[in-house]
């Protein structure tokens, strides 16, 4: 393991890691009613790996989302969004992840990709601002923090302007490990 100076982020060992879909989410924040109030929620990983190599640019990683879980725990806004009208779920069941590049700038590492939900793929790329590394039960366990920010426009989800935010926040907590 080696640690940045900038942000203390630290390096994993190399190795393949599998996402443990019971201890990583993914949370977002959005806006509604023409902006002026607040919608928190969340989607459920169901599984992914992360692949660290010697050389952190070279590192990738894959993820595959539950469009279905998407709650806000307001169960009408939920079962709308899931609609064909926002998700489509039940022609699009999941949301995937697959990373291209890791990039290092003054200190901080962001992991570029691509997204696709319905059928939409789009460059997406995430700050990294946790990565954390240790041993546990005879495994190495790795966790990260990351944030982006999505345009549901650019994956043809146009319903509802005005009432509904164009941009989420989306913050992802992973957790992975090697056994």
């Amino acid at each position: 393991m080696s640690q940045t100076a900038a942000n203390s982020l630290t390096v994993p060992a190399p190795g393949t890691y599998t996402i443990d879909p019971g201890r990583s989410t993914i949370t977002f924040r959005t806006r509604h009613v023409f902006g002026l109030a607040g919608v928190d929620g969340s989607f459920s990983v169901l599984s992914g790996r992360i692949r660290i190599a010697a050389e952190a640019a070279e590192s990738d990683a894959t993820a595959v989302i539950d469009a279905a879980s998407f709650t806000t725990g307001n169960d009408t806004r939920d079962n709308v969004v899931r609609s064909d009208k926002y998700l489509a779920t039940a022609a699009h069941p999941h949301i995937s992840f697959t990373s291209d590049a890791v990039r290092e700038s003054q200190g901080s590492y962001s992991l570029h990709g691509e997204l696709t939900v319905r059928a939409t793929t789009r460059p997406v790329e995430l700050l990294i601002e946790e990565a954390r590394s240790e041993p546990r039960s005879g495994a190495e366990e790795i966790s990260f923090r990351a944030t982006t920010k999505i345009d549901r426009y650019a994956f043809g989800i146009t319903a509802d302007k005005g009432m509904t935010a164009r941009y989420l926040t989306l913050t992802l907590d992973i957790v992975a490990s090697t056994a």
